[in-house]
């Protein structure tokens, strides 16, 4: 097995990258920088063990800060480089810090844009160590979507912008369907959720015309009465990726949208001329492109990112948009999103 070959199953976990792990911060300049660490330690804290942040790092995860040789003594089999940054790129000291990890007797798996693989010096680290790299946004070879009908249930999360916490709204609904006995799926389709599942596809590290037939891959049909819930990225109002959220919806096929949306926020992430869209219009924007591939397609909810308002202005703010749109608003968080499932229940009951 080449030493860039995707790990065997370990203590019963059968990703490439097994637990448990040192997430990697690094000079992280904010939490939204760390998100892939965060979403690890929110869904997943029995796997992690600690922390790596660097001198000049302004996030925290609330773990144990430790050192490359501090947290293999403490057994963690993988880094995983928790950090997320303009273009996905690696500088010459991050580069440093992944050898470093993999002398220490760690694997290493990063979500960047950039790839482990492609620098030699981490190659020759991981080789010399008898330890493993996994580059998350290394994509499968997919066809090209056909908007063929497909048995089995599907829901799509969009958003009003990036980082709004479509991830988290889709583990939190596969939790909560899970604790009513029903089957159902999460489909990671970002670094961070694949991270989570042990499985996915780098939606955004596929070629253009494949992005559709990627998510009709990774969601093929199923005829056990379950549903698929699919992850979704970006958001159809932001001008830099507009497009994998269209390719997202034509080749999830969704019999269900739920729309996620961080109130309070002044404009798109990282383009402050664009301000977010009208929760109505977005909505509307989402049906209307969904439509394409299944016409019967319904709302089964809104899920607020209410993270940065006080309790009772979160709750308002939820009243608000349900009075607004007519269907259910809950912060997956806080509030859980047992209402959201309850209109998905009986949207499809029987």
């Amino acid at each position: 097995m080449s030493r860039l070959d995707p790990l065997p199953e370990q203590a019963g976990h059968a990703s490439r990258w097994p637990p448990p792990f040192l997430l990697y911060l690094g000079n992280a300049a904010d939490d939204l920088a760390a998100k892939t660490a965060r979403g690890l330690a929110h869904w997943r804290p029995g796997w992690c063990v600690g922390q790596y942040r660097d001198v000049d790092c302004r996030a925290t995860l609330g773990l144990a800060d430790l050192d490359f040789a501090q947290a293999r003594a403490a057994g963690a089999n993988t880094m995983i480089v928790g950090v997320a940054n303009a273009g996905g790129r690696m500088d010459a000291h991050m580069v440093d810090h992944m050898i470093a990890a993999l002398d220490a007797g760690m694997n290493v798996a990063s979500g960047l844009h950039e790839r482990l693989s492609a620098h030699p010096r981490i190659v020759a680290a991981a080789e010399r160590n008898g330890r493993f790299l996994f580059d998350a946004r290394e994509a499968p070879k997919t066809p090209v979507g056909n908007g063929g009908r497909r048995a089995g249930r599907r829901l799509l999360t969009v958003g009003t912008d990036c980082s709004v916490g479509k991830m988290y709204t889709t583990l939190a609904l596969e939790q909560e369907m899970h604790r009513r006995g029903l089957r159902a799926d999460f489909r990671a389709t970002g670094q961070t959720g694949i991270f989570i599942a042990g499985s996915g596809i780098p939606i955004d590290a596929v070629v253009a015309d494949f992005i559709s037939g990627g998510i009709e891959w990774l969601s093929p049909a199923r005829d056990d009465g379950g549903w698929d819930l699919i992850e979704g990225q970006g958001s159809l109002f932001h001008p830099s990726y507009a497009g994998v959220s269209l390719g997202l919806l034509h080749g999830a096929q969704p019999d269900a949208l739920v729309l996620c949306h961080e109130p309070d926020r002044p404009h798109m992430r990282g383009l402050r001329d664009y301000p977010l869209p009208a929760l109505a219009a977005c909505l509307e924007a989402n049906l209307q492109a969904a439509r394409l591939t299944s016409p019967e397609v319904i709302v089964a909810g809104v899920a607020l990112n209410t993270s940065r308002l006080a309790p009772e202005a979160a709750a308002r703010a939820c009243r608000e948009v349900e009075e607004a749109l007519g269907v259910p608003a809950e912060d997956p968080v806080t509030m859980g999103v047992s209402r959201i499932v309850d209109r998905l229940q009986a949207s499809f009951a029987g």
